[in-house]
């Protein structure tokens, strides 16, 4: 396989398992809304029942947004797609069908069968449909979407359960909202790949899962390679669906030489991983993919990359664009947000609410830029409401953990759904779980267990600050005395901000502000935690909430609310259409703390 899945164009829609065979289904599709629930009785799935969609959307932007052709934000609870595909079972193949997100629930069909169900909207899922295609080439795909806009014990983030936005809330996200594309592959073939880096040792841990139970004499190979630098490959038997092995890395343990290959947002080199199934010595299956030589941890106060403290200076991600929302209006767009991101000073950005197509992520891999992975949140607590978050956080932890550039796991902000975790054992007890299966799942990446205040154990003491008053900001994290003081309070936002069952956090733990600033200057009647009137307000106000966390000694990092405006929330440090509000060098100045050095 020629293929370097480091160096694609950013199309692919799964850039950690990449395979050459593919084709997008992306584009228009016959839609409906179904607001009386009738489909299902009337089965429309099946052929014979096209007049029942009566309009096209543009897939895979949802029926809210402009650039659907639909743009209705009213309630909608179902949601109907249909289109048909060219295709054929070919012998040994499979045919895959994957689908990138469908917010809530989803029901495939494939030639009036039945190909899958999945819950969950910000996880991708996978259905075979080779053994439901009928004869021909021509075959009709059919979606149903349910999504609840009134469940508030769903994940859902930031979408807005009234009809209209308001405060901090955004439209609601309906349906198929990422990709949806094909793909043939063997009938024995790689369907997940992870990997640890083991820096001590010179070493990568590798672990893939396959399609189904290996046959005698099965054997996995896989090779690195950094250009035309071959770095190691192993070739394993494979007695089972995962398979496990470890890749010597000799050019590592030279380690005056081995920053070159190390990735960080400074030097994101990756390397490149091609990926080979074999039964009786013949290949059945080629895969590309790509990893980074980096380690992420904590010690005594500070975030660690690659074994050496690293300060972080990050930026709060809506990902949320005027015409298309949670959805990048173009492919080129995820390339756009990483190098604007980058381009201001920051060397992170905490995904605030959703989990970002792997496209964007892969750009964020490509260029260099640290992503602390996060969720939706529901906004009420039942038991219900707990199986739903930790069903759907297992899932993403599973997809996102091959991106090198997510090095920290936000499963809880604010106590969203949990707001009463201070007072209710099930609450609190629910955020010691998350933490607890996320480090069972990957232990190697820092958790945060609860974004902003009421930590009630995890890594990292994340606190959020939204005084605009620059020297109360600097005052606070002036020093440890001062933090210790705080943490002993109530808190910037009047929450504990660890729990009394959380004091171990506090040995060793890094500090870090990860939310503070919030300064709208914008219209009238839009919203910020304050509101300034013209650009040099703008620039004096940011300019000093930056300067006084970026003279903490205390502090291992800070994240800044927000890039970009959205909607009526015109607290960005851009506007919704991705211009900067100051000019850029400007921006990077105080952010990165030139501004005050050259002072």
């Amino acid at each position: 396989m020629t293929l370097r899945a480091s160096q694609h164009d950013g199309t692919h829609p799964r850039p950690t398992l990449m395979r050459e065979d593919w084709a997008s289904l992306d584009g228009p599709w016959a839609f409906a809304h179904d607001d009386e629930d009738q489909g299902l009785a009337g089965r429309w799935y099946e052929t014979g029942h096209e007049d029942a969609f009566a309009r096209t959307i543009e897939v895979p932007f949802v029926p809210e947004s402009e650039a659907s052709g639909i743009h209705d934000t009213a309630f909608h609870p179902v949601v109907w797609y249909r289109r048909t595909f060219e295709g054929a079972a070919e012998p040994g193949r499979r045919l895959l069908l994957h689908l990138g997100a469908v917010d809530h629930e989803a029901h495939v069909w494939v030639d009036g069968r039945l190909a899958g169900h999945h819950v969950g909207g910000q996880t991708a899922f996978t259905c075979d449909v080779t053994d439901l295609l009928e004869p021909g080439t021509e075959h009709t795909l059919v979606v149903r979407a349910f999504d609840d806009p009134h469940d508030v014990e769903l994940p859902r983030g930031k979408q807005d359960w009234r009809e209209e936005p308001h405060g901090i809330w955004y439209h609601r996200s309906t349906g198929i909202w990422r990709s949806v594309w094909l793909e043939t592959v063997g009938a024995q073939h790689v369907t997940g790949f992870h990997w640890d880096f083991d820096m001590p040792r010179a070493r990568v841990d590798v672990s893939l899962r396959l399609a189904q139970r290996p046959a005698p004499g099965t054997t996995v190979r896989l090779t690195l390679s950094a250009g035309e630098e071959q770095l190691g490959g192993l070739e394993i038997a494979a007695h089972d669906t995962r398979v496990q092995g470890t890749v010597d890395v000799p050019a590592v343990r030279n380690t005056q030489d081995r920053p070159r290959l190390l990735w960080s947002p400074e030097h994101p080199t990756l390397i490149d991983v091609t990926l080979e199934v074999l039964e009786g010595g013949e290949v059945v299956d080629a895969a590309a993919s790509y990893l980074g030589l980096r380690t992420t941890g904590i010690d005594r106060g500070h975030f660690l990359l690659n074994g050496e403290p690293y300060f972080v200076r990050s930026v709060l991600e809506q990902g949320y664009w005027p015409t298309s929302h949670l959805t990048a209006p173009t492919l080129a767009a995820y390339r756009e947000e990483v190098e604007l991101i980058k381009q201001l000073g920051f060397t992170a950005a905490r995904i605030h609410q959703k989990v970002e197509d792997p496209r964007f992520l892969f750009w964020a891999d490509r260029l260099g830029l640290l992503i602390w992975g996060e969720t939706a949140n529901a906004y009420a607590y039942s038991p219900r409401a707990a199986t739903a978050l930790i069903t759907e956080w297992t899932e993403i932890v599973e997809q996102v953990r091959p991106h090198p550039s997510v090095v920290t796991w936000v499963p809880m902000n604010e106590s969203w759904g949990v707001r009463d975790l201070a007072d209710a054992a099930p609450q609190k007890e629910l955020t010691l779980a998350l933490t607890a299966i996320t480090k069972a799942l990957d232990p190697s990446r820092p958790v945060i267990s609860n974004d902003g205040y009421e930590l009630t154990g995890g890594d990292v003491i994340a606190l959020h600050d939204y005084t605009t008053d620059a020297p109360v900001l600097a005052a606070r994290y002036a020093d440890e005395q001062a933090v210790a003081r705080l943490l002993e309070s109530r808190g910037p936002l009047g929450r504990r901000p660890i729990d009394d069952a959380a004091h171990p956090l506090t040995a060793g733990a890094p500090v870090m502000v990860t939310e503070f600033g919030g300064i709208a200057y914008a219209a009238e009647g839009t919203w910020g935690y304050a509101v300034v009137s013209s650009p040099e307000e703008f620039e004096q106000k940011v300019a000093g909430l930056f300067a006084a966390l970026n003279a903490s000694p205390v502090l291992a990092g800070h994240c800044y609310t927000q890039l970009t405006d959205t909607l009526q929330e015109a607290n960005g440090l851009a506007t919704a259409d991705r211009k900067p509000k100051l000019d850029p060098a400007v921006i990077r100045a105080f952010v990165t703390g030139e501004a005050e050095r050259d002072a």
